[in-house]
């Protein structure tokens, strides 16, 4: 049995509402605004392993958008008779001695497109061959020092940022204010010279 983890999100209408994601710890802003999915979305199909380059998948989430994951993700990954999917959107995984595992990591991580965070920085819980994968557990941190998300960014895995339900709080993005066109100059002496007279 998992806790459940209440997610502060303002704004329960799914598509309305854009919010900005700000670190619990410091309040600096660590996304622009998003606007929430109603579920994670399934990762696009990517042939990895007839790409040219190594490099990290399509981002699962769009741009702009972000989703909340209902299930366990990340560390720890715990040993389970019954096999099956490590944690959404993954393979099977196994120990080493041929026992199933499943993550027991926490629910409600903020899931969005890794190219949306701002400031954070990469420090390896779990590396792969290129990229960094959940299973180690969060290895974002804010600039104030604090882990705040866990990025998965290996070639085979799906291109996700899992920022941190309890690490992370959701304020209300502020809209951006149009610009005033500029009022036109006013002639000296025209508002004394009253209307123009009528033509003959």
């Amino acid at each position: 049995m998992h806790d459940e983890v209440s997610v502060d999100v303002p704004d329960g209408a799914v598509g309305t509402g854009a919010v900005v994601f700000v670190c619990a710890a410091c309040g600096v802003a660590l996304t622009g605004p998003l606007e929430r999915l109603p579920a994670v979305p399934d990762p696009p199909y990517f042939a990895w392993w007839e790409s040219d380059e190594r490099g990290p998948s399509p981002a699962t989430v769009p741009p702009g958008r972000y989703a909340v994951e209902t299930e366990p993700y990340g560390a720890p990954l715990v040993v389970t008779d019954v096999p099956g999917p490590a944690m959404p959107r993954r393979g099977t995984m196994g120990d080493g001695h041929g026992r199933w595992l499943v993550s027991r990591g926490p629910r409600g991580n903020i899931v969005i497109d890794p190219d949306e965070a701002r400031g954070l920085e990469l420090r390896h819980a779990s590396a792969a061959c290129c990229g960094a994968t959940p299973d180690g557990g969060m290895n974002q941190v804010c600039g104030c020092g604090t882990l705040v998300a866990t990025l998965c960014s290996d070639c085979c895995l799906p291109y996700e940022l899992h920022l941190s339900a309890a690490h992370v709080r959701a304020v209300p993005a502020v809209p951006a204010v149009p610009a005033v066109p500029p009022v036109p100059a006013v002639r000296a002496g025209a508002e004394e010279a009253g209307p123009a007279p009528a033509g003959r």
